[in-house]
């Protein structure tokens, strides 16, 4: 976290060690999380919903420039500003993807794509793709946008998109297209954004993909050059 410097990251100031504490000094976020605010005000609209998930992609944009899974991406692990901006945090269960040498620097789509397969099933239920669910290696770039999906789903409605009480139900409903329910009405792009994200691995975007989704670009305060250069 010491080298992570991004304006939709939680900031990392200091580490002090005692010989019986740690103590993490970390930037303040006044705002609480996104599960409290939409657990009290209910359903977002398309324009806070929208600028939130923008801010969300910035964020994981940057990490995976990086080489950088977060692989615990949920609306308690979005925190808030003052003025309401999104901050990732809990980078408990990160890690940097160690891809093997090659004689060139390999791109985003070709580390997402030959990236080695994660075996560490981490996370939470809800948040989960399925191949963690079925307890498969999986993609952790494409496992932190399925996540995505589920938190742009439940921005929209105010609730999760899938039911983690019971295992054997949640995988079930993993592998079927999420319905969204009458009310409230959620605009056509979103849903079809949501819809591409909770597909199978094989067809489910990129990080790269969403920084180039209209949608996603019409709520971003200015375009994401230096995020794309890193990604590209």
């Amino acid at each position: 976290m010491k080298g992570l410097h991004h304006k939709n990251l939680v900031t990392f100031y200091q580490a002090i060690e005692t010989t019986s504490r740690h103590y993490i000094i970390m930037e303040l976020a006044p705002g609480g999380d996104v599960l409290e605010w939409v657990q009290s005000a209910g359903p977002c609209t398309e324009a806070l919903a929208g600028r939130w998930f923008s801010q969300l992609t910035l964020g994981v944009a940057y990490l995976h420039g990086k080489g950088i899974v977060h692989r615990d991406l949920k609306l308690e692990n979005l925190l808030l500003d003052k003025r309401e901006n999104v901050k990732i945090s809990d980078f408990g269960f990160s890690k940097q993807v160690v891809v093997p040498p090659s004689p060139a620097s390999p791109s985003y789509s070709q580390l997402t794509g030959a990236t080695p397969l994660s075996q560490t099933y981490c996370g939470s239920f809800a948040y989960a793709c399925p191949e963690i669910l079925l307890g498969l290696p999986y993609n952790p770039f494409l496992a932190d946008t399925w996540s995505m999906g589920v938190i742009l789903y439940t921005l929209a409605v105010a609730h999760l998109p899938f039911d983690d009480t019971n295992l054997k139900r949640l995988l079930r409903e993993t592998q079927r297209e999420v319905v969204f329910p009458p009310h409230p009405p959620v605009a056509q792009e979103c849903k079809e954004l949501v819809h591409r994200l909770l597909r199978p691995a094989a067809r489910r975007p990129t990080v790269l993909d969403l920084l180039q989704t209209p949608w996603v670009l019409r709520f971003q305060a200015e375009q994401p050059h230096a995020e794309l250069r890193a990604l590209e």
